[in-house]
């Protein structure tokens, strides 16, 4: 079964303001990313699973011109707060990097 980091050239994440990530799915190609966008792994509840995340505050953005997938969710802090141990949000994408599709 292929991993995300088999179809994808990049994956990243960053903050998306004080209270949101996003997390961005760049695929190889326009043909990657309409054969790989409906696979079971890349839905909402997958993806929130592995962020262990409620599904329900997790948005999925398709960029097909840029054959790119995009989930944002809110952050448990927020930016810059005492206890928030990533500001930038460039590590919350790791848990995905063997995500099977």
């Amino acid at each position: 079964m292929p991993k995300l980091t088999d179809v994808c050239r990049y994956v990243r994440s960053k903050a998306a303001g004080p209270f949101w990530i996003t997390v961005d799915l760049f695929f190889d190609g326009p043909e990657s990313f309409t054969a790989n966008k409906d696979k079971p792994g890349l839905n909402v509840a997958s993806i929130a699973s592995r962020l262990q995340l409620c599904p329900e505050l997790v948005k999925r953005i398709e960029v097909p011109d840029l054959s790119v997938i995009k989930f944002s969710y809110p952050r448990n802090r927020p930016q810059g707060g005492v206890f928030e141990r990533d500001m930038h949000g460039g590590q919350q994408f790791t848990p995905l990097l063997d995500l099977d599709l």
